[in-house]
């Protein structure tokens, strides 16, 4: 309860925890700390030399009174502050902040008795002087500390034998000088005390200030650590959603497709298109199984481990061709190289790749096209993908939310081109085809003396020549 006086400031019953466990304590802690103790050893070292004054001094009728309150005195206040330590420090266990009040009487009550009984128990009034600063109310504890300073100057005179008679006539000036430090002793002791009260509960006060705006502090921290957590979580959420679309998903499309065409060429007695189907489900289940392994590992795609862009491309169409003739509508798909190629940069190199097989898998499902065009073109610090049909085309500007998860397609394309600083343009109408643009910043126009993939425009005349 006298703890109130390190925990409880009694401006409209406010009260003001202890510091945070674990957090380092402040400077001002450390002396609000220090002044506590030096609190409860002053108000222990003043009863235990009274006591040792009376026992000196011989027990004998009143003084066993004295000694059985000076007993009670020292077990209520170390009950007291035992009580509100054991609540400072686990705040789940009694809290005795309600009953400092009555404390405090209690302990003032016992002082009073103490000091009617014996002059030596005086001294303990300076330390209950910053007792009631702390626990009551400044406009309490004032009254209260002055009408103590009057019991001690009070208990005093009576202990010396109050003002004799031939010093209430005058007849001895020296006599009643000194009487004068009963009254001033006290009243500058209780003067002290206020003025000392006062400056540690300023100081109480900025520590427990600076303690909460640590706690702010810390909380604010942990707050911007769990955004931060819940926005790389989405980010990474949103990232696996692309790959798995544009990827895995468009493969178990075709699987799917691929599948129902095998068993439709079995029911013709068509052999040997069937298993030439079969094995497109093969090789496709394998690329898959390959991109999901590399999801694991968070590497790049297959397509791009074992050669460059321009060579994945060209398998991308190798494939999509090969797909569309199993299913008989026999599209024709073409990869055209405009510039010198150069090595990009990893990201472009995905974004690129991953644009071309979402395209051309929403070619081979949607536009009922013959002929598909990839374009990529190397134009100093930009690069540039045109991925052209001649299908039936549609309105990019209605295009209906599919309540089975699809058309997911265009909408991670935008945010992969956005992520590089890129444009994405798609230009279609109903009968007339559809152009797919992308345009990715390289920052700086790279090195073509140094930059060129081997056998690149080989690869892409080859191409170019086996499909016009």
């Amino acid at each position: 309860m006298e703890g109130n006086a390190g925990n409880t400031v009694h401006e409209g019953t406010r009260h003001v925890g202890t510091p945070h466990a674990g957090a380092e304590p402040t400077g001002a802690a450390v002396i609000l700390r220090v002044l506590r103790v030096s609190l409860h050893v002053g108000f222990a070292v003043l009863l235990l030399v009274a006591l040792v004054r009376l026992v000196a001094g011989g027990i004998a009728g009143q003084g066993w009174v004295t000694l059985l309150l000076a007993v009670l005195l020292a077990a209520f206040y170390l009950v007291g502050t035992v009580l509100e330590k054991r609540h400072a420090a686990h705040r789940t266990r009694f809290d005795p902040r309600p009953y400092s009040a009555w404390w405090l009487g209690g302990v003032s009550l016992l002082w009073l008795l103490l000091i009617w009984t014996s002059a030596d128990f005086v001294w303990l009034a300076f330390p209950l002087f910053f007792l009631q600063l702390h626990v009551l109310r400044r406009r309490l504890a004032l009254p209260a500390i002055a009408l103590s300073t009057l019991f001690v100057i009070g208990a005093l005179w009576f202990h010396n034998g109050g003002i004799a008679p031939s010093e209430q006539a005058g007849a001895d000036p020296t006599s009643a000088a000194l009487q004068l430090p009963m009254v001033l002793g006290p009243a500058f002791g209780a003067a002290f005390a206020v003025v000392t009260g006062l400056a540690y509960r300023a100081l109480f006060l900025e520590a427990e200030n600076q303690r909460l705006a640590a706690e702010e502090l810390r909380r604010t921290r942990a707050e911007l650590a769990r955004t931060q957590h819940n926005a790389g979580t989405l980010a990474e959420r949103t990232r696996l959603a692309r790959e798995i679309h544009d990827t895995l998903a468009q493969g178990l499309s075709s699987i799917v497709l691929m599948g129902r065409a095998a068993e439709k060429a079995l029911d013709d007695g068509e052999p040997a298109v069937a298993r030439e189907r079969i094995r497109i489900v093969r090789d496709t289940a394998a690329a898959n199984l390959a991109e999901a392994r590399n999801f694991v590992r968070a590497l790049q795609s297959p397509d791009l481990e074992d050669g460059t862009l321009v060579a994945g491309l060209l398998r991308l169409c190798e494939m999509t061709e090969a797909e569309t003739a199993a299913r008989g509508t026999g599209l024709r798909c073409r990869l055209d190289v405009e510039g010198v190629p150069v090595e990009l940069p990893a990201a472009h190199q995905t974004v690129l790749l991953r644009a071309a097989q979402a395209s051309l898998a929403n070619v081979r499902v949607h536009a009922q096209a013959s002929t598909a065009v990839v374009t990529l073109s190397f134009l100093g610090p930009e690069v540039a993908m045109d991925i052209y049909d001649d299908g039936t085309g549609f309105d990019p500007a209605a295009l209906p939310a599919r309540p089975d998860g699809s058309g997911y397609g265009l909408t991670s394309l935008r945010e992969r081109v956005a992520a590089l600083h890129g444009q994405l343009d798609i230009e279609s109408a109903p009968g007339e085809g559809t152009v797919v643009a992308i345009r990715l910043p390289l920052g700086q126009a790279p090195d073509t003396a140094s930059g060129t993939v081997p056998g690149s425009n080989a690869a892409s005349a080859q191409s170019s020549g086996r499909r016009q």
